[in-house]
């Protein structure tokens, strides 16, 4: 899969969520979005990941920029991990791999000698304009929001 480049328009959405609402990325024209893609809900590194964007959400808030989580987990198992995190950002659930193939993360992966498709844990920042700010691929859990935030300052 084609990664993409800063300055080009974000693949547009339109996503189930935890709650059952239905959110297309066009309705965050005119503020930032920052997307996380993350592999799996409730495995330790993506609740790692996605609490510290939780405890940092009035950071982002403040600076009118809305988070966005991306996962290919079916919406029944996205709804227990925002209950069990306490998650108050929309998870979205691309069981098709669809968004998730458009932003260059669904990849190719291998795991104690077997190969598989997955999703690559990355962080993509839209700007008002609906153009790609900042693509991080491979980012680690534990420092990505904190890096986000950094570069948003």
């Amino acid at each position: 899969m084609a990664r993409l480049d800063e300055g080009q328009a974000a693949p547009g959405f339109t996503l189930p969520s935890d709650r059952g609402e239905v959110v297309t990325l066009s309705s965050f024209l005119g503020g930032r979005v920052v997307l996380v893609f993350y592999p799996k809900a409730m495995t330790s590194g993506c609740t790692q990941q996605v609490c510290a964007y939780r405890d940092s959400l009035g950071v982002y808030s403040s600076l009118n920029v809305a988070v966005l989580a991306i996962s290919p987990d079916p919406v029944a198992r996205l709804a227990s991990f925002r209950e069990k995190e306490n998650l108050t950002f929309p998870l979205l659930s691309d069981e098709s791999h669809e968004v998730l193939e458009a932003y260059g993360v669904w990849v190719e992966k291998s795991m104690y000698g077997r190969t598989y498709m997955g999703v690559e844990r990355s962080t993509v920042v839209v700007g008002p304009d609906g153009l790609l700010e900042h693509l991080a691929y491979g980012v680690k859990p534990a420092d990505d929001s904190a890096r986000v935030l950094a570069l948003l300052g």
